[in-house]
Order: structure tokens, then C-alpha cells, then sequence
């Protein structure tokens, strides 16, 4: 297995609340059912191709977390549960797709159900913020942050059944943590990753969600898992 451990720190990211800094491994394989030529990165890949591979049809979330120890001569340990985010295009660009620690052997394990069916998966980053206990944000009627307004800090798989009174979303303000928004309820159709630290957390209007982003509805949301 070829390795891949680029990193723009120097050393590990450290979260005060968590006693924790993150520490990531994927691994993403040519064929499907983790099968053919594979990669391990532990940071972002913004394009395969420059990897050598023509495409990535499975992949292996193997997220964790560098445990702090009270004093310099425990050593460092390791708990797992980090996430990360792919996309259709290199740089970033296209159809999201969430991550979390787990097996997908194919493309429709991680699509959310697309009706448009496109299995390219060319770049992919750590998402670093997720927070699932504490995960909050405001979703607003309107664009630039007006109307009427709500906050969510659980998971919903319908945001008609909860109150909202709408199938559209018009802007969003996440205060912590990350969340992924469906198309539809149920957690279906396409993936939209918001997170607190992109944009400062601040979504003033749909086409910020993503580049693949050519609508603001929104039915189904909940907390990307730390």
C-alpha cells in the first residue's frame, strides 16, 4: 500500500475542550469492494490524478483523535471518531460527499441516494470542526441571515415534521461543530457539509453551500460525528 501523510501542521491541532487534536487516516482503493491499487492519506488530497489514480470507487475511514496526557512522559493515545468530506471534482468542486469512520465499498454507500448518478470522487479533506454534542446552528427563511429564524443542535430527518415551514432554506449560521443538509428528507439526494470554520460559520446565501449547489432546498439535516 502506497502512503500518503502530507500535512500542512507541524504539529498536532489542539482543542482545549477536548483535550484532543486530530489525527486522520483514509484510505481510498481504485475498484470497488476495496479492491485493486489503494492510498493512505492522513491530509487533504485535492486531486487523485497527481496521486496516480484514475478515480477512487471505495474507501476506508479510519479517523481518530491524539489523546493529550496530563504530563510529558505518558504517552500520546488514540480514539476514533473524526470525519472527513469528498467531492466529485478535484480542488474541491462539485457533489459533497460526508465521511465518517466506517467502509464504503461503493459509490452508492457514501452518495446519499443521487438520483443523478455520477461516480467520480476526485479530492477530499478532514472535516476538523465536527462536534456531534455540541453542534449548533440557526437556519434562516431568507437570504443574508432575515426572516423567520430557528436553531438546531440534534439531528432531524425531517425539518417539515419538526416546524420548519418550508422545503427551502435560505441561509444558515453554524456556531459549532459541522452538519451535513440533505435535499430531502431522510438524509437523500445532495450532500451539503457546513461547517463553523468555512466562511466563519456564516452561509448568507445557498450558493455558498457548494459549487454543485443549484438549488436552496433543504429537508433533512444532522451533526457530523467527531
Amino acid at each position: 500500500m502506497d502512503r500518503f501523510t502530507r500535512t500542512h501542521m507541524t504539529s498536532p491541532m489542539y482543542f482545549p475542550g477536548m483535550g484532543t487534536a486530530p489525527f486522520f487516516k483514509v484510505t481510498v482503493f481504485e475498484r470497488e469492494g476495496f479492491q485493486g491499487r489503494c492510498l493512505e492519506f492522513t491530509s487533504e488530497c485535492c486531486n487523485v490524478h497527481d496521486c496516480g489514480l484514475d478515480n477512487v470507487r471505495s474507501i476506508r475511514v479510519e479517523s481518530g483523535a491524539v489523546t493529550h496526557p496530563s504530563d510529558q512522559f505518558t504517552p500520546l493515545s488514540f480514539t476514533h471518531g473524526s470525519s472527513w468530506v469528498g467531492f466529485q471534482h478535484h480542488d474541491f468542486q462539485g457533489q459533497q460527499f460526508i465521511l465518517e469512520r466506517g467502509e464504503y465499498p461503493n459509490w452508492d454507500a457514501y452518495s446519499g441516494s443521487l438520483s443523478y448518478h455520477n461516480e467520480r470522487f476526485m479530492s477530499f479533506r478532514p472535516i476538523y470542526c465536527a462536534s456531534h454534542e455540541s453542534s449548533r446552528m440557526v437556519i434562516f427563511e431568507r437570504e443574508n441571515f432575515t426572516g423567520r429564524c430557528t436553531e438546531l443542535c440534534d439531528d432531524y430527518p425531517s425539518l417539515q415534521a419538526m416546524g420548519w415551514f418550508r422545503p427551502e432554506v435560505g441561509s444558515m449560521h453554524v456556531q459549532c461543530g459541522a452538519f451535513v443538509c440533505y435535499e430531502y428528507p431522510g438524509y437523500r439526494g445532495q450532500q451539503y457539509i457546513m461547517e463553523c470554520e468555512r466562511h466563519s460559520g456564516d452561509y448568507q446565501h445557498w450558493r455558498n453551500w457548494g459549487s454543485h449547489c443549484q438549488t436552496p432546498k433543504i429537508q433533512s439535516i444532522r451533526r457530523i460525528r467527531h
